[in-house]
């Protein structure tokens, strides 16, 4: 039996310039980039693009959609900083991330895709 991608441990470096890039724009909240080192960003895009993951850009996921840039989804989650005992709506559920991220802030996040 294979390994899980939550495994791979071959992005943890990635993931953490990606962090570094995100602070140099501003974001500055501890827990909002947390939430970035915790969740792996290349599970939730197409194998084929896991080397880009971390590229702090937009990816395309297929069906005319893009994973948002990590920048903007920080920015998002910084500003909004749902608390631990709220619930969240999210209309697009896109890739997925982003609802991954809110869901280790906020007690529940309900998200919605066309």
């Amino acid at each position: 039996m294979g390994t899980s991608p939550l495994d791979d441990t071959r992005f943890v470096g990635h993931r953490r310039k990606l962090i570094e890039e995100i602070q140099a724009k501003g974001i500055d909240d501890l827990e909002t980039l947390q939430y970035f080192d915790v969740v792996p960003r290349h599970i939730f895009i197409p194998e084929v693009l896991w080397p880009r993951a971390y590229e702090d850009a937009p990816l395309p996921i297929g069906f005319g959609q893009t994973a948002s840039q990590p920048s903007l989804q920080a920015y998002y989650l910084q500003l909004l900083s749902p608390g631990r005992d709220e619930k969240v709506l999210e209309i697009g559920t896109g890739s997925g991330y982003l609802t991954a991220l809110l869901a280790l802030a906020a007690d529940r996040v309900y998200s919605i895709e066309r």
